[in-house]
């Protein structure tokens, strides 16, 4: 009688499982439809006025509107989509490693030391010697941006291990402690920046795709494809993870070698995303949670489905930008934190058992 039961448990997750799946693909179908439909609204939502998106695109349009389509809003299109995809797989790869629903890709602290090394451009930037500022050129806080975050994750990773195994706690803890050590400097160099540096670093901060470029995009699209590519293989091992460490590895999977890969491969998405967009919060918290409502909680789907959804939102949050304070641009940042912080606490109220102690 018990393994009757036991059986017909088993098949009737089964069938859910498939059932979840099934619905994970058609939301897939569903997203690349809503993707390629918010991308033409991109590509056609400016200040210029004209319309004539589908003939620009194919070079039978005027010249002026393939100026603006090419040069202008193909580069911004393009970085939009990939860092609100980079976000949200980031968002959905800690919350899984830490299974909390309540984790963002801000814990590791790249965010922190990706604005540390984008102030330090900024205000010191006038002190590097002249060769080297003709080399960084217009990459210096990009640059300076992305090799902060690697710093800081490098560096949380070797406080955090310890006899070879990885603490996900300690980590955490750690980058709160270091996060307020680097905001003390932070604060330390804008005190000291004029008044140009202090209106550059406020508009980094809140983040923006306005100053989108093709070379800015080819400094940091290869690394953003990379790791988009690389994480859905973390995805059996994700699923394994939400049974516990001890029941992961009994399942056959290298615990330890998998926080490892999943750290770095979220360090690198978030510090390229962050060096070429500056600091755009929430993607990471919302869009895992909104698909988890919607299909479950199988990161198979929810890596692919996280990559377009987060594409999707970074969009629309980008032709939001444009406006509503036309014909000036409110910064993509803040856009995002008017919808995410709603969210964020609704999230918090909803699990709070999570955070009590």
């Amino acid at each position: 009688m018990v393994a009757a039961d036991a059986t017909s448990l088993t098949q009737t997750a089964q069938r859910r499982g498939g059932d979840r799946r099934r619905l994970s693909q058609l939301l897939s179908v569903i997203l690349i439809v809503v993707l390629a439909a918010a991308m033409l609204l991109s590509l056609g939502w400016g200040a210029a006025d004209q319309t004539d998106v589908l003939a620009a695109l194919v070079g039978e349009g005027s010249l002026r509107d393939q100026i603006i389509i090419w040069d202008i809003r193909m580069p911004r299109m393009l970085t939009a989509a990939l860092v609100g995809a980079s976000l949200a797989v980031s968002g959905a790869v800690m919350q899984g490693l830490f299974r909390n629903p309540l984790a963002d890709p801000g814990l590791v602290g790249v965010s922190a030391g990706a604005g540390f090394g984008a102030v330090v451009a900024i205000v010191l930037g006038g002190f590097l010697p002249v060769t080297v500022a003709a080399a960084v050129g217009k990459y210096s806080v990009p640059f300076a941006a992305f090799i902060g975050g690697w710093i800081t994750t490098l560096l949380l990773y070797a406080v955090a291990t310890r006899g070879g195994r990885t603490s996900v706690a300690t980590m955490l803890l750690a980058g709160i402690a270091l996060g307020a050590l680097i905001g003390a400097f932070m604060g330390l160099l804008v005190y000291y920046a004029d008044d140009n540096q202090l209106r550059d670093l406020t508009f980094w901060s809140m983040g923006s795709v306005a100053g989108a470029s093709w070379e800015k995009l080819s400094a940091s699209a290869p690394l953003i494809i990379l790791t988009l590519i690389a994480a859905p293989f973390l995805a059996r091992a994700l699923n394994a993870l939400t049974l516990g460490e001890a029941a992961a590895h009994h399942l056959g999977i290298d615990v330890q070698k998998m926080k490892r890969i999943a750290i770095m491969t979220v360090a690198a998405s978030i510090g390229a995303s962050t060096a070429v967009t500056g600091g755009i919060g929430f993607v990471g918290i919302v869009v895992p949670h909104l698909l988890r409502l919607v299909q479950g909680p199988d990161h198979r789907g929810l890596l692919i489905n996280g990559a377009l959804l987060g594409a999707i939102i970074l969009l629309l949050a980008d032709a939001i930008s444009r406006v509503v304070i036309a014909p000036a641009e409110l910064p993509i940042g803040i856009v995002m934190a008017a919808i995410g912080g709603p969210f964020f606490l609704w999230i918090l109220l909803k699990n709070r058992n999570l955070v009590e102690m």
